[in-house]
């Protein structure tokens, strides 16, 4: 009975959408314009970002350090510090996308992977779902970024990623909760 009311309280909310336009298709993002039919019978516009989802990889080496890349966002317009992360081809299986991202873009490979939570980035306008992956037996492998790809790898303490943290060097969601993460299992450890 309790799912019965939870279902009807969902659909209750639900935007029926009447029409959908496709009015961008890039290499990366699809942006398309619904009008949707809204619960209490009106209508409205959603913009929506239509993306193939990503990874990204929480490696910590033999010495403690996290991994992370400094790359310049342009949508913020300044460099920022992040963990390695990339998009997943149509198909692709996310772990074996985030192995690749981690060498591609530092240089480590990962013996292993463990997944630890898979987000959705901003569901107020995107589709676009993250797989956080922690690497383990992390070792030196060949860095090869993609040809239009300009990063730095560098090597931080826990304490000292929360430093940057607080500075706004580091200020995505995917490096934010991953350190989160970290510093839980530190603090249960400890």
């Amino acid at each position: 009975m309790r799912r019965t009311k939870e279902a009807l309280k969902l659909s209750r909310l639900e935007e029926k959408t009447i029409h959908r336009r496709t009015i961008f298709e890039g290499r990366v993002i699809r942006v398309e314009l619904d009008e949707v039919g809204l619960p209490n019978g009106k209508t409205s516009t959603r913009e929506l970002v239509r993306h193939s989802g990503a990874v990204s990889v929480l490696a910590v080496t033999g010495e403690g350090k996290i991994v992370l890349v400094r790359q310049y966002r342009k949508p913020l317009e300044k460099e920022i510090l992040e963990l390695p992360a990339g998009k997943l081809e149509p198909g692709e299986d996310p772990a074996d996308c985030a192995l690749r991202e981690l060498e591609e873009e530092t240089g480590y490979r990962a013996a292993e992977l463990t997944h630890l939570v898979s987000f959705y980035t901003s569901p107020g306008f995107a589709d676009e779902l993250l797989h956080l992956y922690e690497a383990q037996g992390v070792s030196e492998g060949t860095f090869r970024p993609d040809e239009d790809e300009f990063v730095e790898r560098v090597e931080l303490t826990l304490e000292e990623a929360f430093d940057r943290m607080k500075s706004g060097e580091i200020c995505d969601a995917k490096t934010v909760t991953a350190l989160y993460i970290l510093q839980g299992r530190e603090q249960s450890i400890g």
